[in-house]
């Protein structure tokens, strides 16, 4: 397909600029009525985009070379895309600014809130595919976007379901002008139900394989509804519309969220925990909502508000995040089991974790560890008893085979989804950094395994990256056993997610260790633990090659040869990564581009288009492409 114009691309740059800030000023002129919070929030949201789009207008890249790429078009189509949805947004605070329900239609308000869902999908897709490496977005600008976005799904969420992808497009591009909202009109809708899949907790170490994909919706054919009308009578079946407003000290300022965890700042303020957590590890010293400088990082738990919250959850129905209720668990298919017993022995053996006597904490934290390993009621009912705080501090311990069975409980007890935030508020990351350099071989590698399950969160995966666990993590994962070698990578390849942690990686000196695997006659045997480390350090790189500190650092670590003969050799699998990697490195790069050529790149290139997996031809098609036109250019 024929590149886009780069003038073309400018132009739609200063277009969405100028929409963002007409927006932007909606709310400097004020807003009234029944939907004041719904359209100070977006018009704020919006603004917060105007750095991303200055960063695409300054691209120091080649612009030319943008037009040529095989993302041209799609480029072209995301910017369209987020043009639609800012002109929707635009047109709705017009109408919504100023809404009020008394003197206006019946059943418009539900029309409304109906295309506040639509626009913020509509802001929330386009803003996740826009290709953020085509232009170099910073990592702190991607932190900004990433924010908005979830900000932006959380919203959509509070006015109903998810609906179909297609059906919010179409309401979208009929999303109301003044004259509009006043008529009836149809708009087909239809309501899936979403499925998402994410990676097993069972077995820590299968996530490694599943994290690509965590991720995945599907959607699924329902009736459908005729007209605006029928719409709200769906979201009304699902109570969402007629959910109770949440007071405003229930949420946080940052997220807009309920809290769950409310903790106090030295400016007396309260946030979620995990929001102003990451604020202050992305290196701000500011009070977010009252711009003081804080006088320290200590986050005070707000046990007053929490009590409230709960409270106040419970009165409304509002799911709370255990399944514990008056000494029953819920079951699988919605009945209770009583549980009195077993949390009468759990509180015994947890109190016994506190014994003066050695012999007595380690029995309780033995029993402990096997309970923690078979089911998921222990789980909950460990956490409930308290455990988790006291196996945190027994992390300290002096007692080698406490350490060992304290961190693999953790590690047990984060299997479960909401014990995870249980185990980052006792404070365990220091602990279990200073434990990945000191202990031993089996309390190192359960370690790393614990710091990967509770980084499948995604705010975790910056408190741990800025602890000082990547320099440790790679340490186990050069000179570690087998299994250690593998705890290690999948903790990595996860932390690596986050584009902050990759370059904290390449400083710990993570790409001279993967070329080692990589070049190790044993590992290059394609049998036994070797061979999946070559795998292991390959879909590492992958993942680093897209920051350019990485990119550096593997072109002059020598690894295109390697990767090439990987293309030729290599697994399937090994195939895919080798060339996911080269094509990141040769992206707008025309020297290594012209190394690849010389090294003969082109020939395995051209068998993998022909006999590759999906995504090999996918891939070496697009680095034949780049070849193609390289050597054109010259």
């Amino acid at each position: 397909m024929a590149g886009v114009d780069s003038t073309a691309i400018l132009a739609a740059i200063q277009s969405l600029l100028r929409l963002v800030r007409d927006v932007a000023r909606c709310s400097g002129t004020g807003f009234s009525g029944d939907f004041k919070k719904d359209c100070t929030d977006l018009s704020r949201r919006v603004a917060l985009l105007s750095h991303l789009l200055e960063e695409i207008r300054d691209f120091k890249g080649d612009l030319r070379l943008l037009d040529e790429s095989a993302s041209s078009s799609s480029s072209s189509s995301c910017l369209s895309d987020l043009t639609v949805a800012l002109q929707a947004a635009k047109k709705l605070l017009v109408i919504a600014g100023n809404f009020d329900q008394k003197i206006s239609p019946e059943g418009l308000a539900k029309k409304i809130a109906f295309q506040f869902q639509c626009v913020t999908w509509k802001l929330e897709k386009a803003l996740a595919n826009l290709p953020y490496d085509d232009f170099e977005i910073s990592e702190e600008v991607q932190e900004q976007v990433d924010l908005v976005r979830g900000q932006l799904r959380r919203a959509r969420e509070r006015y109903g379901k998810p609906l179909n992808s297609s059906i919010l497009s179409q309401a979208l591009l009929q999303a109301p002008d003044k004259e509009q909202v006043e008529n009836t009109g149809n708009i087909n809708h239809q309501e899936p139900e979403t499925k998402v899949e994410s990676a097993s907790k069972e077995n820590i170490s299968k996530g490694y394989n599943q994290n690509e994909m965590i991720y995945q919706s599907n959607d699924s054919k329902i009736s459908s509804a005729s007209s605006p009308l029928d719409i709200c009578k769906n979201i009304d079946e699902n109570k969402k519309l007629d959910a109770p407003a949440i007071p405003d000290d229930f949420l946080c300022p940052i997220s807009l969220e309920l809290m769950r965890d409310p903790v106090i700042v030295s400016t007396g303020q309260t946030y979620e925990r995990s929001y102003i957590q990451r604020w202050i590890d992305c290196g701000n010293t500011t009070c977010p909502k009252t711009q003081q400088k804080l006088q320290n990082t200590t986050l005070t738990p707000n046990y007053v508000l929490r009590s409230l919250i709960t409270q106040w959850c419970i009165n409304h129905n509002i799911e709370q995040p255990t399944l514990l209720t008056n000494r029953k668990l819920k079951r699988t298919d919605g009945s209770f089991r009583d549980v009195t017993e077993d949390i009468e022995a759990i509180e015994v053996i947890v109190r016994n974790l506190s014994s003066h006597s050695i012999e007595e904490r380690r029995a309780a934290l033995s029993e402990i560890r096997s309970l923690s390993k078979r089911s998921t009621d222990n789980r909950i009912l460990l956490a409930e008893a308290g455990a988790i705080p006291i196996l945190v501090s027994l992390l300290n311990s002096e007692d080698t085979l406490i350490q060992e069975n304290a961190v693999t409980s953790i590690l047990n007890l984060s299997i479960y989804e909401n014990n995870k935030a249980l185990i980052m508020l006792a404070n365990v990351v220091p602990s279990i950094v200073q434990l990945l350099r000191v202990g031993t071989m089996e309390t190192r590698e359960n370690s790393a395994a614990t710091l990967f399950s509770l980084s499948l969160a995604n705010e975790n995966k910056i408190i741990i990256g800025a602890s000082g666990a990547i320099p440790a993590l790679v340490n186990l994962l050069e000179n570690g056993s087998n299994r250690g070698k593998k705890d290690a990578a999948t903790a990595l390849f996860n932390l690596c997610i986050y584009q902050g942690n990759k370059g904290r990686a390449v400083r710990a000196g993570i790409i001279t260790v993967l070329l080692k695997m990589l070049r190790d006659s044993d590992s290059r045997s394609n049998s036994g633990s070797g061979g999946c480390m070559v795998d292991e350090a390959l879909t590492i790189l992958s993942v680093l090659a897209s920051h350019q500190e990485a990119k550096v650092g593997i072109v002059k670590a020598g690894t295109i040869p390697l990767l090439i003969d990987l293309m030729r050799t290599g697994v399937s699998r090994n195939k895919e990564n080798a060339t996911s990697i080269l094509l990141s490195l040769c992206k707008r790069d025309s020297e290594n581009l012209e190394c690849i050529s010389r090294l003969g790149a082109v020939i395995p290139l051209m068998e993998l288009v022909k006999n590759g997996s999906e995504r090999a031809k996918r891939k070496a098609e697009s680095l034949l492409g780049h070849l193609q036109r390289n050597q054109q250019g010259m």
